[in-house]
């Protein structure tokens, strides 16, 4: 079994064959799919989609970094709502974290999101999945500050060797690990024996990042088999030992059994 921990196939960009991808990544040997709320409009569609494959896909829900405006109270309100009141359908609270690359006039308003949120998975024992583009020493800082840390994984893991170590200390945390691995230029494979398979998760975030060889096009969820291939050569092990380590480490992190 193969598990994309970090897909988005219920955004508009798949539509109108979202249950297309869904039905196209089973086929691929992808039994399940984990997917992340964006927003409070990604809220019912990433429902709707779930709902029509219960038993191939899993949900996390939160408020993404880069949606933090001047509304963030108020729609952080609506994740939290969301979340107690519906909890047994999300397996996360995520994703979550900070974004710097594109614009840090919230910076400060993310920090406290991120913070809020990270603290309220700790409460209701749910793992966290955080994004962080250009922002992993803010991130770090942030829950060296917690007193009681949630478990997690570091969505689309792009950080270095001293980061892994730092993680480490910080508690119990897994790196995902997708598209980007295949890249020629790529530095990340170089960090696979460090970060060891029995603390990787795979993931495509569909649809961004394809890997190799289908990079340029639209990402789904059916190329997880192309990243594990890559990752097992890379580790030097096999195809099938690859796929049951990272999926056991899924179902350990999400409680998916």
């Amino acid at each position: 079994m193969l598990i994309d921990t970090h897909t988005h196939l219920y955004l508009d960009d798949f539509a109108p064959d979202n249950e297309a991808t869904v039905r196209r990544a089973v086929e691929h040997g992808v039994e399940m799919m984990v997917f992340p709320n964006v927003d409070l409009s990604t809220i019912e569609p990433m429902n709707r989609l779930h709902d029509k494959f219960p038993e191939n896909t899993v949900m996390a829900m939160g408020l993404h970094p880069t949606e933090v405006k001047e509304n963030w109270e108020q729609d952080l309100k609506t994740v939290f709502k969301e979340i107690t009141e519906n909890r047994g359908r999300y397996v996360a609270v995520g994703e979550i974290g900070i974004d710097l690359y594109w614009d840090k006039t919230f910076q400060k308003e993310q920090e406290i999101v991120f913070l809020k949120q990270a603290e309220l998975a700790a409460e209701i024992d749910l793992p966290i999945i955080i994004h962080c583009r250009d922002g992993m020493d803010v991130i770090l800082s942030l829950l060296r500050t917690m007193q009681k840390r949630p478990r997690g994984v570091f969505h689309c893991f792009a950080g270095t060797e001293e980061d892994i170590q730092e993680i480490r200390k910080l508690g119990d945390y897994y790196f995902g690990i997708g598209g980007v691995v295949t890249f020629k230029n790529s530095k990340l494979k170089e960090l696979l024996p460090i970060i060891g398979a029995d603390r990787i998760l795979l993931e495509t975030d569909s649809p961004y990042l394809a890997p190799v060889p289908h990079r340029g096009c639209r990402n789904e969820s059916a190329y997880i088999p192309d990243i594990a291939a890559f990752i097992a050569n890379e580790l030097n092990i096999s195809y099938e030992n690859i796929a049951d380590i990272t999926s056991a480490n899924a179902i350990s992190l999400f409680n998916l059994r």
